[in-house]
């Protein structure tokens, strides 16, 4: 079933801030036609804001003869109570979130250290239970009240021996416990409750990349190509992986994606593994690499956006430039794109949003991968020089509006029916995790360490 709207949210300004309350209707819009506007009370003039030209930015890619005609048709908005791990759930295929038309600012908290130019935020909030749970830059992690913003507990993760200056992982939640991933070779379980830590396991190399819980395992990914399943309970090492190892690879990595009682590990490589979840056996491997490579940076095959297991098929990108589709049972591949991507497709319906190396975000057939529409952003901050790429994170599919974000800290809308810029919005600094969706509420962890929640 399609799911219109037909009104348009109104912005207004949070004072120390600087941000604009009302996400997702994003200032610089036109008004439209129509009962109500399409996020709430009807703009009858322009919104302040730099209007955005989509001619000055070459595409790379195109909408397939015949697509861009045809209509999108989205399954219903629902609810979800918790964003428990990075991608959402396990399997990382969260279709289509419910959230309010008329969102604004609720509030905003300090999480502990921000980014610099050594250390990097890499791991996304999770929320479960009522509550969000953080990691600063610092290896320290917190829980706030979702509710409020207040800060319930902080647990500094460092061991004594190591100092701070270490790029850590992320977070999952499973049955009243944390699970995080760390810069010093360490996987921690902590209370959810408390912030106890309740066991730590030393691996074999460190982690950029957050931990995936399912069915009272882990399993986490080092840097170094190696995945460890690990029982929930006491951090028992229950069967290892060893992948190919690369040399060089991009910040960050892709947590693995469970279902169905397979784990899809990705790897820096671009190789693509299936293995099951009880024993490490391995059901098949695909490479996500292409020979059409331009530079140093292209030739990074890195599968740096998580894999999605939705019904029975599994979708992936790499930074290399091809996109799969991969039955999850045989390892049949079903179809590939030549599309490179750093971010995390999203799937909802008959759909996959996604964007690409070039700044693009697209929407394309989940049956078949092709285009329907393409729409071009911000490449860089100068665009004259082509100085200072712009990173932009997301798509997240929320009553029909995709939100995307980006490391200069603004936040996009875009209509997932035709790709239309609705706006956008700034947020205090830049961000380079996605943002999350939980409870009804959109949350941003910005560079300078603010967690910002918007209702």
């Amino acid at each position: 079933m399609a799911v219109t709207k037909t009104n348009k949210m109104s912005l207004k300004t949070i004072g120390h801030t600087a941000i604009v309350a009302g996400l997702l209707v994003l200032g610089g819009c036109e008004s439209l036609t129509g009962p109500g506007g399409i996020f709430g009370d009807e703009i009858k003039t322009p919104l302040p804001g730099e209007r955005i030209s989509v001619l000055k930015h070459q595409r790379s890619l195109s909408p397939d003869p015949g697509f861009s005609e045809k209509e999108i048709l989205l399954p219903a908005p629902s609810p979800n109570a918790d964003w428990p791990q990075a991608g959402g759930y396990a399997n990382h295929a969260m279709h289509h979130i419910e959230i309010s038309d008329n969102i604004a600012f609720a509030w905003s908290t300090d999480v502990g250290d921000g980014a610099d130019e050594a250390i990097r935020l890499v791991g996304s909030p999770i929320v479960a239970g009522g509550r969000v749970y953080a990691m600063d830059s610092g290896s320290n992690v917190s829980a706030f009240d979702a509710q409020s913003g207040k800060q319930l507990w902080r647990t500094s993760l460092t061991p004594d021996e190591e100092d701070d200056n270490h790029i850590s992982g992320g977070l999952a939640y499973e049955d009243g416990k944390i699970y995080v991933t760390t810069g010093f070779a360490q996987v921690i379980s902590l209370n959810a409750e408390n912030g106890e830590i309740l066991w730590r396991k030393s691996v074999g190399g460190p982690m950029h990349t957050a931990p995936t819980a399912r069915a009272g395992r882990v399993f986490v990914i080092t840097v170094d190509s190696r995945m460890y399943a690990l029982n929930g309970s006491t951090g028992e090492e229950l069967w290892t992986y060893t992948g190919i190892a690369e040399i060089a690879s991009l910040l960050g990595g892709a947590s693995p994606a469970v279902d169905s009682g397979v784990v899809v590990a990705p790897f820096s490589s671009g190789e693509l593994v299936a293995l099951k979840v009880e024993n490490g056996r391995v059901l098949w491997t695909q490479s996500l690499t292409t020979t059409r490579r331009t530079d140093v940076v292209s030739a990074l095959a890195h599968i740096r956006g998580r894999p999605i297991i939705d019904r029975g098929r599994v979708f992936a990108i790499s930074h290399g430039g091809l996109m799969v589709s991969i039955d999850l049972r045989s390892g049949r591949r079903i179809w590939d794109k030549e599309i490179g991507g750093l971010s995390s497709p999203w799937v909802a319906g008959d759909y996959i949003f996604l964007l690409t190396n070039d700044a693009e975000i697209a929407a394309i057939s989940r049956e078949t991968g092709s285009i329907f529409w393409v729409q071009t952003l911000p490449q860089y901050e100068d665009p004259e020089t082509r100085d200072f790429p712009i990173v932009w994170n997301g798509p997240l599919l929320a009553s029909d509006r995709l939100i995307v974000s980006s490391s200069t800290g603004e936040v996009y809308a875009v209509s997932p029916y035709d790709g239309r810029i609705m706006g956008k919005i700034d947020m205090p600094s830049g961000i380079s995790v996605p943002p999350i969706i939980a409870g009804g509420r959109v949350y941003f962890l910005a560079d300078n360490a603010d967690l910002v929640a918007y209702q």
